[in-house]
Order: C-alpha cells, then sequence, then structure tokens
C-alpha cells in the first residue's frame, strides 16, 4: 500500500531505504567484497564527478511564496548560495527544476533527506529566462538571489505534490564547462481548486512552561510567591516564547491547550513577587507590568475560542502510572489536580475549559497510561500515530478519534505532522523547508483513497521555541485558504465519527519507547512526595488558617510530578528537597523551649514547659505530654504522665505548669513532648531532670525544734539588751542630779512680822 508507513507492524519506508542504503555501504567497505569490485564504468565514474561537483556550493531558501500557489500566482524564491569550494566560481546561474507528481508520504519525505545533484534522475531546469545570473563568486563568500516565475510556467499539471529543486550551475577553474554545483530540494503542493471533500484539522497549541514557583510564600497577607528565578519574564516579553504563541496564535484556527499551573503563575507576578538568591533573601521581582500585558494579550485572544485545560502542572501520566502508582496517595493527586484545573482557567481567562482531555508525553501510551489518564477524569487521550499505530491493510489514515472502551476515546495526532517542526528552525531555510513538508504532507492526508470525510490532529512538541512557533504559525496561515482542509476543534475531532476499520488496541506495555521510559521520574520521587506530604499532613492539622500552607504546598506537590521535569533530573530532585526542607522549617517554627534541670523539694511543686509559636498564625489542636522516667520516684497524675492541651498565639509563646509529686528522693529523667489530637508525635521531644529530695516527719520536727531554739534565743538577747539599756538610762539621771550647787535658804525682815520665804 502507499501508506505502508502509517500501517501498524510495517517499518515506514525510508527507514527500509535507509537501512538498505547502510547494508550497502557495509558491505562494499569490507576488504574480502573490496577486491571483488570493478573500477567504475565510464558512466558512473561521471555521476560521481556530478556528486562531487554538486557539493561545491550550498543553496539556502530564505522565502518561497506562495507556499501553495494557485492559477495566476507568481512564485518568488530567495536564498543564498555559498561557495565552499576553494576556487572561483564564474558564468553561474540559479535556476528552479520541477519533477514529477509525488504519489504519497513516503515519496515527500524521502524528497527532503535526497541531496546532490544526480544526473540523468533529476529534471532539466524550467526556462532559462526565469534564471537569475549571479556574478563571479570567490571561495568561501556568499551572494542573494531571487526567482521569479509565474505559475503557469511551471508545467505543473494535476493537483497533488511536486518536488522542485533550486540548483546552481556554474564554471571554475578546474572545472571549464558548466555543471550543477549545488542543489537544495523542496516539494511544492498544488490544489488550485477547493477540493469537494477536505479534512478537518485540529491543531493543538500549547501554552506551558517549566515549573518557576516554590513552596516558599511570604509572611504578608498576600502571600507573596517566591520564584525559582525571573526566567518566565524572559518567554513573556516581546519576542519571547509564551509572548509569540499568544500573539501569533489569536489570528489562527487552533485549539488552545493551557496548563493552569501557568496562569497561576503569571497571575502571581501580576499581584507582586519575589525571586529566590542564593545565600540570601528573596528579592523584589521587577516584570510585574510584562506579566500584566501578557495575561491581559492571552484572555483577549482566547474569547470565541476553545480552550482545553490541562490538569494542573501538566502531569507526568506515564511516570505516574509506571513508578508512582506503586506508591500510596500518588494517584489520589489527579482528581484534585483536574478540579484546580477548570477554577484556574476560569476566575484567571474568564473562559470555561474543556478538561476532558489527558496528554501524555509524546503521546506515547500503554494501558497503564490510559488506565492512569482516565482517573483524573480525562474522557480523551491524546496520543500519536508513532505509538497508536494502525492496522495493516487500511490503505488511508483514518480520523483520529478511536473508541478504546470503558467510554474513553484515544484521539491520536498524525506522527508526521505533530513532528514537522521540532527540528532547529533558527535559519529561514529550515523554516521554510518545514513549512513545504508539512504543507504537502496534509494535501496527500486529504487526497487518500477513502469517499469519508475524515478528523485530523496535530499535536506539537510541548513547549515549541520562538522559531518553531513562527514556523507553525507559517504553515497554518497556508493551510487557511482552506482548499484541501478545514480547521475544527480538538473537542470536535474526539466527537468525531471513527473509522470503523482504524485500530482501536491500546499499544502493549512493551510497546512503550524506552528512551520516553528512561526519562520517567524515578521511584524516589514519588516516595520523597509522599513523605512531604504526610508532614504536610501532620503540619495543618495545629493550624488556625490551615489554607495558607494547604493551598501553596498542594499546588507543589503536583508541580514535583510535572511533565516539565523530563530531561532534567538533576534540578526535579533538587526541587522536591527545597519543598521538603522548607515544609520541615515551618513545622520546626512550633516547639518546646530547651528546659534546664529542676530541684523538686518537698512531696509537692509545678514543673513549667514553655512552648514557641514563630508562625504569623496561631496554633491550636496539641497536647502536651509530660512523662516520668521513675513513676515511682516522681509522678505526674495517676500513672507518672500528665497532659495539656496547647493554644499559642502567633509569633507568641506559652508557657504550661504540670503538678510534680516526689515520693523518694533522687534524679528522675522528664521527657515533654507534643502530639496532634489524633496522637502524631509532632517535633522533637525535650528531656531534663528533676531532682526529687523526699522530706520525713522527724526532719520535720527537728527543723520546727531548731527554729523554736532561734526564737527563744532570740527573746532572750532582746530582753537583756533591754535590760542593760535601762540600767545605763538610771545611772545617766543620778550623775545629772549630784552635779547640781546647793545655796541654803534665806531671810528677810518686813513689817516686824519675821515671815520666812522659799524660792
Amino acid at each position: 500500500m502507499a501508506e505502508a508507513a502509517d500501517i501498524q507492524g510495517t517499518a515506514p519506508a525510508p527507514v527500509r531505504r535507509r537501512w538498505l542504503r547502510r547494508a550497502i555501504v557495509m558491505l562494499t567497505g569490507t576488504p574480502v567484497l573490496a577486491a571483488l569490485v570493478y573500477a567504475p564504468a565510464p558512466a558512473a565514474q561521471a555521476t560521481e564527478n556530478a556528486a562531487t561537483a554538486a557539493s561545491a556550493v550550498d543553496v539556502q531558501l530564505d522565502t518561497l511564496t506562495p507556499s501553495a500557489p494557485v492559477k495566476g500566482d507568481t512564485l518568488t524564491i530567495s536564498g543564498t548560495v555559498t561557495n565552499n569550494s576553494r576556487e572561483t566560481i564564474t558564468e553561474a546561474h540559479v535556476g528552479l527544476r520541477v519533477g514529477p507528481v509525488l504519489n504519497d508520504r513516503d515519496a515527500i519525505g524521502d524528497a527532503a533527506e535526497q541531496t546532490g545533484y544526480r544526473s540523468g534522475s533529476d529534471p532539466a531546469e524550467i526556462d532559462g529566462a526565469f534564471a537569475a545570473k549571479l556574478s563571479a563568486l570567490p571561495a568561501k563568500n556568499s551572494q542573494p538571489f531571487t526567482l521569479k516565475i509565474p505559475v503557469d510556467k511551471l508545467g505543473l499539471d494535476k493537483d497533488g505534490v511536486y518536488q522542485i529543486g533550486v540548483s546552481v550551475s556554474g564554471e571554475s577553474e578546474s572545472r571549464p564547462t558548466e555543471q550543477v554545483l549545488g542543489i537544495q530540494r523542496t516539494v511544492l503542493p498544488w490544489q488550485p481548486e477547493t477540493a469537494a471533500k477536505r479534512a478537518q484539522l485540529s491543531y493543538v497549541w500549547p501554552l506551558i512552561s517549566r515549573v518557576h514557583l516554590t513552596a516558599e510564600t511570604g509572611s504578608d497577607e498576600l502571600q507573596t510567591p517566591v520564584f525559582e528565578d525571573d526566567s518566565l519574564a524572559d518567554e513573556l516579553r516581546p519576542g519571547g516564547r509564551l509572548e509569540q504563541m499568544v500573539s501569533l496564535g489569536k489570528d489562527l484556527p487552533i485549539t488552545w491547550v493551557i496548563d493552569p499551573d501557568l496562569l497561576y503563575t503569571v497571575d502571581a507576578m501580576t499581584k507582586g513577587y519575589r525571586i529566590r538568591v542564593p545565600g540570601g533573601k528573596p528579592v523584589p521581582g521587577k516584570n510585574k507590568a510584562v506579566a500584566e500585558h501578557w495575561l491581559s494579550a492571552l484572555e483577549t485572544a482566547v474569547q470565541g475560542k476553545k480552550v482545553v485545560a490541562l490538569p494542573f502542572a501538566d502531569p507526568d501520566l506515564a511516570s505516574l502510572a509506571h513508578r508512582g502508582k506503586d506508591v500510596s496517595g500518588t494517584l489520589g493527586q489527579l482528581r484534585p489536580a483536574t478540579d484546580k484545573a477548570k477554577q484556574a482557567v476560569e476566575t484567571v481567562l474568564h473562559v470555561t475549559p474543556s478538561t476532558d482531555f489527558s496528554w501524555p508525553v509524546d503521546g506515547a501510551v500503554d494501558p497503564s497510561i490510559v488506565n492512569v489518564a482516565t482517573s483524573a477524569g480525562a474522557h480523551n487521550v491524546l496520543t500519536r500515530s508513532d505509538s497508536f499505530q494502525e492496522n495493516a491493510g487500511l490503505g488511508h489514515v483514518p480520523s483520529a478519534a478511536r473508541p478504546i472502551g470503558a467510554g474513553a476515546t484515544a484521539v491520536v495526532a498524525d506522527a508526521r505532522l505533530s513532528t514537522a517542526f521540532e527540528g532547529d528552525m533558527l535559519t529561514a531555510g529550515t523554516s521554510v523547508l518545514a513549512v513545504q513538508q508539512f504543507l504537502a504532507q496534509s494535501l496527500v492526508l486529504n487526497q487518500q483513497g477513502t469517499d469519508e470525510q475524515r478528523s485530523f490532529v496535530v499535536a506539537p512538541q510541548r513547549m515549541p521555541s520562538s522559531s518553531q512557533v513562527q514556523t507553525m504559525a507559517s504553515a497554518l496561515r497556508g493551510l487557511q485558504p482552506g482548499r484541501w482542509s478545514q480547521p475544527q476543534d480538538l473537542e470536535a475531532a474526539a466527537a468525531a465519527k471513527p473509522d470503523p476499520g482504524a485500530a482501536t488496541q491500546v499499544p502493549g506495555a512493551g510497546q512503550y519507547p524506552e528512551g520516553l521510559r528512561k526519562q520517567e521520574l524515578p521511584l524516589s520521587a514519588f516516595e520523597k512526595i509522599r513523605t512531604t506530604q504526610s508532614t504536610l499532613d501532620h503540619f495543618k492539622v495545629i493550624l488556625s488558617a490551615p489554607d495558607r500552607v494547604e493551598i501553596p504546598f498542594g499546588n507543589t506537590t503536583n508541580r514535583e510530578m510535572s511533565a516539565s521535569w523530563r530531561g532534567r533530573p538533576e534540578e526535579a530532585a533538587l526541587y522536591r528537597d527545597g519543598v521538603q526542607q522548607y515544609l520541615i522549617g515551618l513545622t520546626e517554627q512550633v516547639q518546646l523551649v530547651p528546659k534546664s534541670d529542676a530541684t523538686l523539694s518537698g512531696h509537692s511543686a509545678t514543673i513549667p514547659v514553655t512552648i514557641q509559636n514563630s508562625l504569623v498564625q496561631d496554633v491550636r489542636g496539641l497536647v502536651l505530654r509530660l512523662k516520668s522516667a521513675n513513676p515511682t520516684r516522681l509522678m505526674f497524675g495517676e500513672d507518672g504522665e500528665a497532659e495539656k492541651e496547647v493554644n499559642v498565639q502567633a509569633e507568641h509563646s506559652q508557657t504550661l505548669k504540670f503538678n510534680a509529686n516526689a515520693t523518694a528522693s533522687g534524679p528522675v529523667e522528664v521527657t515533654a513532648q507534643l502530639y496532634t489530637r489524633d496522637g502524631v508525635p509532632y517535633g522533637k521531644e525535650r528531656r531534663f531532670t528533676v531532682e526529687a529530695t523526699e522530706i520525713t516527719p522527724t526532719v520535720m520536727l527537728v527543723i520546727a525544734g531548731g527554729v523554736l531554739l532561734l526564737v527563744v534565743a532570740g527573746i532572750k538577747m532582746y530582753a537583756s539588751r533591754k535590760r542593760v539599756a535601762a540600767r545605763a538610762a538610771a545611772e545617766e539621771s543620778t550623775q545629772q542630779s549630784d552635779e547640781t550647787p546647793d545655796t541654803g535658804p534665806q531671810s528677810t525682815s518686813g513689817s516686824g512680822t519675821g515671815e520666812t520665804v522659799d524660792r
């Protein structure tokens, strides 16, 4: 069949031919056989010389317009020729050669692989009047050219794909006669009138980026996010990869396939963000305006278009199916990821997306991948024809939709169209050739022998570069006249009537590409994710506002399983380690303050223990337990243990006092440990020693007697001192009386009475 390359169980024709060529080279290179090879015949030698001459000049095509001409058009081809030889080329010109119609997709692919001029098989130049003359071309120099040729001079007859060649002919000192010195081949689709039956084409336009957000957020009310770096801004600004996706995609007939985490991340930038700095505190990001402009442009671009939202953070379904499903709780992350996807798109873009699609990496599937994909709630699995191959003998490429049981549909993208722009598209020449191949392949698809209208899907690489995006847009613009295809959204393609002869058997596990399997997340990655999730579950139950950690860490868990980690195992491991370390750091902000040893005198006393909360929210739901290592000597409560509920305000501490009873003297080790309400230990335990001393009644009597004696002695000392003070006061009074002079009585005469008077 003409489409052998598309039939399951048969090797593509280019592969068979390449294998045959390699086998011939190996055989002719064997010394034993080489001795049997005859000297080249003159005709063969001439062909070899012509091939050598044809490699002297490199021809690059910079433009080819229109890429799919119609009657009355003028074909314009511009480019550059470069002299790779050591001689100056003279009398040179650039001409166009038009070959016969290429009948199938294999022939079109072969045309792209051919290099060098083939004398006798390559067609002659068309009318020399349309050739471009070149001036003398010195060695290692380049010169531009332009060909303008009316389409009616090309000799195009029936509809189909024609191989064309742009060749350089000229002379040099060692080649004094005109020879073909270089040639560049491509293909030209020719369908001047609209076909009676046109294929319906769905083109996936992926808005996906790698993970940029960390689990870390600020302590402010908005929880300002912290980014790994500021590289996302480079993708969003004018000329960047994601900016090109939006600015070019808005005018194209495409289906937007979006990772909602990208929307969430860019939206976070518009509210203010910070950038992680190695060894320092995060610094403010400076590209808020860039994010706002991109998000506004995207919101405008998607209005009226079909939008498909992948599960949040674009999980690696194959890694989950092959490694993650063996780790408990992992698959439970998928359904919430789908729910978050719908909410993110509606909130940020104000459109309702379809969440009924999953997209394994490179469209490679096996039964376990399909099961995981559908467990996320998606009934449509976007796969690719190099994985989901066709039944032999079908004779044409069937429509994309294939029922695979249990209400699920495999939407099989065409592999050749989907991989058409995976190469380096930085040079104009490479881009032109890729566009022409894409258009030619799509035309031949529509011409295949079937009366049924078919639906085809193109699912390109997840994160195309800027140059690849531009090339994809050029190819879609080439299809816009709609002469052999018409646009269709992805949801309609999935719902289209299946071809009854199409394959519906999901490839077995042994057919999954080994190269892709080696890129999957390891089992250890999912084990670490589970450990982090368990830590989070125990942490959030003690918080008064658990959403402040549950939402950012829940999103980060999805990011840890993202398909964007493919090919970056070291970076993925560092990211997972960073998430876990940051979470542990948060849990350690609630801790028991280290306590020094204590001494307990008497039968009972209180022991204080302090809990510190350095978080910006209140802590509740914790229980503090004290346990005596020797309850016969030191007891808390009735069984050697005591516990109290802990409630600590944000950025505060709380001290709890526990009653302790000593029954014997000696040191006793005490353990303090926090627990969640469900009995799970929280944080580090603290140990300290209590020195217990037993106090008996006899000792108390001795102490009381001693105290009484001290009191009596004090009273005696007081009384003695008082008597001494009184005696001293009396003696002092007597001494003062003795020192006063005695004058005696005195008489005075008056009126003869003789009366005596005392003074």
